[in-house]
């Protein structure tokens, strides 16, 4: 497993080493001790999984200390833009965006620590997404982002997506009091 730095400070990108034969693969999507050695010592409590067709967007969704969550997130089936912001107050990287393609193929994985907001758009139809949580889900402390916030100016690649009613009334980023 290859555990990759980004620009931001807590985000990694994970790279699984994959075993594949004519009888399909294997990976190992998680390990403790790869974390650990590379300075991720997080506990996950919840997993997560969802199914969405083409153009659906989901995010840009967080939760609140002290109900936060870091997320380990990955394409089961299918593909995805993934895309995290940065809403952390003294962060170098407060206010920008990251964005990657995860998908079936390339097994790719994003950790996203506490104090980022999350979203992403499906690229293909029948994707499934999981994640693992360090943090049980609590609807009075979760928020959201509006997804086509002019100040992030994140590129998704679509201009009318499938969102739900809960996104549609997001605030601006601009109109976020950031806890972290």
């Amino acid at each position: 497993m290859q555990i990759i730095s980004t620009n931001f400070e807590g985000l990694f990108i994970i790279q699984p080493k994959c075993f594949q034969d004519e009888r399909g693969y294997f990976f190992e999507s998680y390990n403790e001790n790869d974390f650990k050695k590379n300075g991720l010592d997080v506990k996950f409590v919840q997993d997560n999984q969802s199914l969405s067709h083409k153009g659906v967007l989901r995010g840009l969704h967080f939760q609140n200390p002290p109900y936060a969550q870091g997320k380990l997130v990955r394409v089961i089936k299918g593909a995805v833009l993934d895309v995290v912001v940065d809403i952390r107050k003294k962060s170098k990287t407060f206010g920008k965006h990251f964005s990657l393609e995860l998908n079936e193929q390339n097994k790719t994985m994003l950790y996203i620590p506490e104090g980022f907001a999350h979203g992403f758009l499906t690229l293909e139809d029948n994707t499934i997404f999981f994640y693992k949580c360090t943090n049980f889900y609590n609807k009075a402390s979760e928020n959201c982002i509006l997804w086509n916030d002019k100040y992030l100016n994140i590129n998704w690649g679509i201009s009318n997506p499938l969102i739900s009613e809960k996104d549609s009334l997001a605030k601006p980023f601009s109109e976020q009091n950031s806890l972290f």
